[in-house]
């Protein structure tokens, strides 16, 4: 137990000095850019980020719900307001306007278990944003050919096709997909400001294909119309008789 628990501190330390570097912190900046646009149409009171992703709030500069949530498991306490297994979740249902999984489902053993709380915590209508790395693109690649995972402590990369399919089963609609983070996985020729513009925009000295996306969905409510009963035509009575109908007269 003491073992596992080392190693567990020993991943959440690699993994924040990941963040200080320069590919880190050119990752959060492009990452913080990208949610500032894809958060403009997201309102209500609430808002529930699932998983700590950099340092404080920096990914959620750009929100617009009154409050913002974070959720972080044991190891980051920096700048979380909740801690607990995002698996857990100890929030009342039906109580987020939006969730945010930034990398989350990356890191989990069970990232299934996740999705189902965070649909468990969002209202009806309620929206979803993603951010996931792409398997067959060379951040993909690096992660999983990296002993110790890439970024460090991840454990899988869990393709877009595979989370819609999710989606579809929590019955929600992908309202918008971006695709995103066109540099690559090492930090070499990488200068002080300019991760932001190569990671989300293709260009001549950095058109290798899109590495990571976004993805936003709409959890659907179906609202159930009541059918009124129809009702049996009683048979006329004429003097005393009943008018003969179709049937009576055959």
């Amino acid at each position: 137990m003491l073992v596992r628990s080392s190693r567990i501190q020993d991943r959440d330390a690699a993994l924040r000095a990941w963040w200080q570097g320069p590919l880190g912190r050119a990752l959060l900046a492009a990452e913080s850019e990208l949610l500032g646009e894809a958060l403009e149409d997201v309102f209500g009171w609430e808002l529930l980020q699932i998983g700590a992703w950099g340092s404080a709030r920096e990914l959620l500069g750009g929100c617009r719900t009154r409050r913002q949530t974070i959720l972080a498991p044991p190891g980051f306490p920096d700048g979380a307001d909740i801690i607990a297994r995002p698996s857990q979740i100890p929030v009342t249902s039906d109580s987020m306007d939006a969730a945010l999984l930034p990398h989350t489902l990356e890191f989990a053993t069970d990232p299934y278990a996740i999705v189902r709380e965070a649909d468990r915590v969002l209202v009806g209508e309620g929206q979803l944003l993603v951010l996931g790395f792409r398997p067959w693109s060379f951040w993909g690649m690096r992660a999983r050919w990296s002993r110790s995972g890439f970024p460090p402590g991840i454990r899988r990369v869990l393709s877009e096709r595979r989370l819609r399919e999710w989606l579809v089963l929590l019955d929600y609609e992908v309202v918008a997909t971006r695709h995103y983070l066109y540099g690559s996985p090492w930090s070499a020729g990488l200068s002080e400001g300019e991760g932001s513009g190569r990671f989300l925009r293709r260009g001549l000295t950095h058109p290798l294909p899109a590495s990571a996306y976004l993805l936003k969905a709409r959890k659907r409510v179906y609202t159930l119309t009541p059918i009124r009963p129809r009702v049996r035509e009683k048979p006329a009575v004429l003097g005393g008789l009943v008018k003969p109908t179709t049937r009576s007269r055959a």
